[in-house]
């Protein structure tokens, strides 16, 4: 087997550019309005002196100039979604400043652009932007978090005083985990079901007050503290129950449906089930922050992780008289290259999510924006796990020295637990990346539609058909030019490893179209048969996100101008691949896509491509460009500063 050979060396510098991609002026000002402001996170500190210090730091934020980003021109903001996800990523190492400037400026401060209209936006936008109005996003219940359309808070329209009632009816209808809400929210966006002269109209979002100036809850308004969490504790997350709390007519955000005094109820949009859809689809950039928040979070692990390795020796090497260094050895390559190249994939794939929802902010194409809200959801899922399962491996790779506070590891791994729930449960997200593929089949379940899918499956976004994506012309033409599969090498051409992810997903998609039919019948349980095939459910939107991902590893290599930048790029492509490959032998074997000898082969080929990149991992790793302040770990920061002596006196002969 002839593995592709990798530069000695590559312009470090066109890495980070390439990297940086289109929002690299906001990635620059964010390191630049970072450096030197005490941002480090408080987690060594109580509870409440952690909550403290968070909400002053989120006052420094606001200087910083950087909170504006997402917010309208009009009212003062700079009109650039896709920077203010970009600039949330950046807060990668304290976590708990970045889930608190998430709720308030995109949450509760999103909701209200994107679902109200100017008596909101002229009333509000200015205070969210500088803070003097903190607030909460209220939507989760405690007994509903997922399945948002079934939330059970009310909202009773009451024309005599044209007031808005609000109310909890029961426990399950508390509002649960609600950040800001503990300590600091002086008013909480708050989902509940909309009623006026007696008809239901779904979900419908408000503007409730909930402290008053002093601080002090409100008439009818509950609040506990939710208390201390395993992480994120500089995050006053708390429960919200309203006592027919009054509130008056305009307090409801009224983009997509409005109520008249008299309490006649007007929607531009007819259909229940879709404007519900619509509302919730403009608030898709809480779920795609939390994506790129974990990929920022996994490369910070990397990088500390990275670093060590190079630096740590481990015992002595047979007649050199001198310890190993701890990532020569392969079995540690093995445990932090392969998530190295995913998360440089994954990135790629995250700079195009966040290009699509800044470009489709304008946009009427509710098909693009169904498959905007499908990215999103795969992408969040495939990479919150990612970050989880990097940081537990980086964590084993620093030995002890890992589970030491003041190495990061532990408090990264508290912090990132719980993005595998929030902004959507990973699972139940996977199930709506499927059920969109899966209705491009929907002639096949005649009357009970997607075996009726909508009634087990959460919809709190996609809602609509979502096709299997076009390969793009580099993919196609890559594809076209692939070898046969008899080629020795075929393993390392891409167009061939472009055709077998996608191969996988058709055949996998196929299969569960296929048994999900057989099942079907006139006397078919549609829960049941959706129940029985969940594995297969997952897998299909598993390789799907896999084979978009690629994609765009691939076409983030196409834009990179350096020639040997471009050529250590192919050869983490490669390892992202057949590591991939690798994991899920299983399915390629049974599936007779690789015989007995090439999935070997394909093991071989992952050891030496780890080979072949381990002289660049801590370059590779700090190419990302993690600003500084948040690298603490003394195993990171001395390591570095040795590595360099030591290249220092090398170069000095």
């Amino acid at each position: 087997m002839d593995v592709p050979k990798t530069p000695a060396s590559f312009d470090r510098a066109e890495l980070a550019e390439l990297l940086d991609g289109r929002w690299a002026q906001v990635r620059t000002h964010v390191r630049r309005a970072l450096t030197g402001v005490d941002l480090s996170p408080g987690d060594h500190l109580d509870t409440e002196s952690h909550r403290a210090r968070t909400l002053e730091q989120l006052h420094l934020l606001v200087e910083s100039g950087i909170t504006g980003l997402g917010f309208p021109l009009s009212h003062g903001g700079q009109g650039d979604t896709g920077g203010s996800v970009v600039s949330l990523e950046m807060l990668s190492g304290n976590l708990s400043l970045m889930v608190k400037a998430g709720v308030q400026w995109g949450l509760f401060g999103g909701a209200v652009v994107a679902l109200g209209t100017d008596r909101h936006h002229d009333r509000y936008l200015a205070r969210i932007m500088d803070l003097q109005l903190p607030g909460c996003f209220a939507m989760t219940e405690t007994g509903h978090g997922s399945d948002v359309q079934r939330l059970r808070t009310t909202a009773t329209y009451d024309p005599a005083t044209e007031e808005f009632v609000v109310h909890t009816p029961h426990e399950a209808a508390r509002k649960e985990y609600i950040g800001n809400a503990a300590r600091d929210g002086r008013m909480a966006v708050v989902f509940a079901q909309l009623i006026t002269r007696g008809d239901r109209h779904g979900v419908h979002a408000l503007l409730v007050p909930i402290r008053d100036e002093r601080g002090n809850p409100l008439p009818g308004v509950h609040i506990e503290d939710c208390g201390r969490k395993a992480g994120l504790n500089g995050v006053d997350n708390g429960r919200l129950t309203f006592d027919h709390v009054r509130v008056p007519r305009e307090a409801l955000l009224n983009r997509y449906g409005d109520v008249e005094p008299d309490g006649t109820y007007a929607s531009p949009i007819a259909n229940e089930s879709k404007r519900f859809f619509t509302m919730l689809g403009t608030l898709i950039r809480g779920r795609i922050s939390v994506a790129g928040t974990a990929g920022g979070a996994a490369k910070l692990a990397l990088r500390i992780a990275l670093r060590y390795a190079d630096a740590r020796r481990q015992f002595e090497r047979p007649g050199t008289g001198e310890e190993t260094v701890v990532l020569d050895y392969l079995a540690h390559q093995r445990k932090l290259l392969p998530a190295l190249a995913k998360s440089f994939a994954l990135h790629f794939a995250q700079e195009e999510l966040v290009s699509t929802l800044h470009d489709m902010q304008s946009s009427d194409d509710a098909r693009a924006q169904r498959e905007l809200e499908s990215r999103a959801a795969g992408l969040k899922a495939v990479t919150t796990w990612h970050a989880t399962q990097t940081i537990q491996t980086c964590r084993e790779a620093c030995g002890g020295a890992g589970y030491l506070a003041e190495n990061q590891l532990p408090q990264l791994k508290a912090d990132t637990d719980v993005f595998t729930t929030f902004e959507g449960d990973n699972t139940v997200l996977l199930q709506l990346v499927a059920k969109g593929l899966l209705t491009n089949y929907k002639d096949q379940f005649d009357d009970i539609g997607t075996l009726g899918m909508a009634r087990f499956v959460a919809d709190q976004f996609v809602g609509a058909v979502i096709e299997r994506t076009a390969a793009r012309p580099l993919v196609q033409r890559l594809a076209d030019a692939a070898p046969g599969k008899d080629d020795e090498n075929v393993i390392f051409d891409r167009g061939w490893q472009l055709r077998l992810f996608d191969d996988r997903e058709k055949h996998v998609l196929d299969g569960l179209a296929r048994r999900l039919r057989r099942a079907t019948g006139k006397d078919a349980d549609p829960f049941e048969v959706f129940n029985n095939a969940q594995d297969h459910v997952l897998k299909a939107a598993r390789v799907h996100v896999d084979r978009v991902v690629l994609e765009a590893f691939v076409a983030g290599i196409e834009r990179c101008r350096d020639r040997d930048t471009a050529a250590v790029l192919e050869r983490l492509c490669d390892l992202y691949v057949l590591s991939t490959v690798e994991e899920d032998r299983a399915w390629f074997l049974e599936h007779e896509r690789l015989n007995s000898r090439r999935a070997k082969s394909v093991t071989e080929a992952v050891n030496a491509l780890c080979g072949r990149l381990r002289p660049h991992a801590v370059d590779l790793v700090e190419s990302f460009g993690i600003p500084d302040q948040w690298l603490t770990a003394p195993i990171a920061t001395g390591a570095e500063a040795g590595r360099q002596e030591a290249q220092r006196a090398y170069d000095e002969g």
